[in-house]
């Protein structure tokens, strides 16, 4: 089932959302989406914090 979201952002970040999309010929939905889709996961998470770890 899909949920629906509502944020209050600036005029300015909608239209540059707006704009992307269409320079991307995607909806907005579909670009949020796509960002949400690649953050990391908490694995991913985990991994990072032992990489940095790591390095030092």
């Amino acid at each position: 089932m899909k949920e629906s979201l509502h944020c209050r952002i600036t005029k300015e970040r909608l239209d540059k959302l707006r704009l992307y999309a269409v320079k991307k010929q995607k909806t907005m939905t579909q670009v949020i989406s796509d960002f949400i889709d690649n953050l990391p996961n908490d694995v991913e998470d985990k991994r990072l914090e032992v990489d940095k770890m790591i390095q030092k």
